[in-house]
């Protein structure tokens, strides 16, 4: 290889990482307020939430790691804003809540709690209920007087049908 052609092929070497560095770092805007409302739903039965993810990090002084977790539940606290983060229904991949019928066949068959709890979990209605209302209750016992909110009208506004 020519010098001329060894120095075209360094430089387009060094630009190509470069821009692969930059995208490494690029980080996924975030809404002050996220729309609870996915596509994988064909009707919701309940008003949609319209979550202020601006109000819980910044005035709340919730960090990311209270929400956002692991493969194996364990808090992701070394997230800032704007890291790419995977949606929940990633994970929790049944768009609904687990049917009582079968809460109640796993119960009727002695199924241990832990069980029936991970199955839940699979649930993506399920596992985003876990999170928040499990959090506001937790702040509730330390703070009567906060406004997080623990009952389904308070988070779901009415529709109008």
């Amino acid at each position: 290889m020519t010098k001329p052609n060894m120095f075209v092929l360094v430089t387009g070497v060094c630009v190509a990482l470069l821009f692969a560095a930059g995208s490494v770092g690029a980080a996924t805007k975030v809404q002050d307020v996220i729309r609870m409302e996915h596509k994988a739903y064909s009707e919701h039965t309940k008003g949609i939430v319209d979550f202020s993810h601006k109000k819980h990090n910044e005035e709340y002084k919730i960090g990311c790691g209270e929400c956002h977790h692991d493969a194996d539940g364990k808090p992701l606290n070394d997230l800032k804003m704007g890291d790419d983060v995977k949606g929940c229904i990633e994970c929790h991949k049944i768009p609904s809540r687990m049917p009582g019928a079968l809460k109640k066949e796993m119960r009727e068959k002695k199924v241990p709690k832990k069980e029936i709890a991970a199955k839940e979990m699979e649930y993506h209605a399920e596992a985003i209920h876990e999170n928040c209302i499990a959090c506001h209750k937790d702040y509730k016992k330390k703070d009567k007087e906060t406004l997080a909110p623990t009952s389904c009208s308070k988070c779901h506004p009415k529709t109008k049908k």
